[in-house]
């Protein structure tokens, strides 16, 4: 009798993953994480943000390098269109969430995966936002996401990948629940 073991690499580390939940467990005021952002007004509706520190594990912490992100809006919308409008980062944030947490929950189980393709669509009625109707909301009204997953598991498996993904997922969380946000002006 031949048995095959399956071995999955999908370029996580789920042992060190393991071990930090481990010692965040032992030291849970360690998990106060602070995650930052910059932006800059650049003209018009165009702005550049950037995000290059943090602090986590009890100190300052650096990436590996400055990310950019570039925001505009389209020109339809008399703007110049030098980058993605904040709603669309918004679900980019949120997309690239969940595939993460497919990816980690998919090697923790031991799954192999050929390609993850997430779909998102957010609906939006621009009569809030300018100010024509002040009873429609301003933000989304419906984000649906649609996972194409090629894998080495049954449907079930990988309806259950996508569902654990979606109830660790950050974004999600935030997106989902209400979140304290505090503006302000210095």
């Amino acid at each position: 009798m031949n048995i095959q073991t399956r071995i999955a690499n999908n370029g996580v580390n789920v042992k060190a993953l393991l071990e930090a939940r481990e010692a965040l467990t032992e030291a849970p005021e360690a998990a106060r994480f602070q995650w930052r952002a910059r932006c800059d007004w650049v003209n018009g509706t165009h702005s550049h943000a950037r995000v290059e520190r943090f602090f986590g594990l009890g100190e300052e912490q650096q990436h590996k390098q400055c990310f950019a992100y570039d925001c505009d809006h389209p020109e339809l919308f008399a703007a110049e269109d030098k980058g993605a409008t904040p709603v669309e980062y918004l679900l980019v944030g949120l997309a690239g969430c969940l595939t993460a947490g497919i990816a980690s929950v998919a090697q923790n189980r031991n799954i192999q995966l050929r390609s993850v393709q997430a779909t998102l669509e957010g609906d939006m009625d621009l009569q809030g936002i300018l100010g024509i109707d002040t009873d429609v909301r301003n933000g989304f009204d419906n984000i649906s996401v649609v996972f194409d997953i090629d894998a080495d598991a049954s449907e079930d498996e990988i309806k259950a990948l996508v569902a654990q993904s979606q109830k660790r997922s950050a974004v999600f969380d935030a997106l989902a629940n209400p979140t304290h946000i505090q503006v302000q002006a210095r």
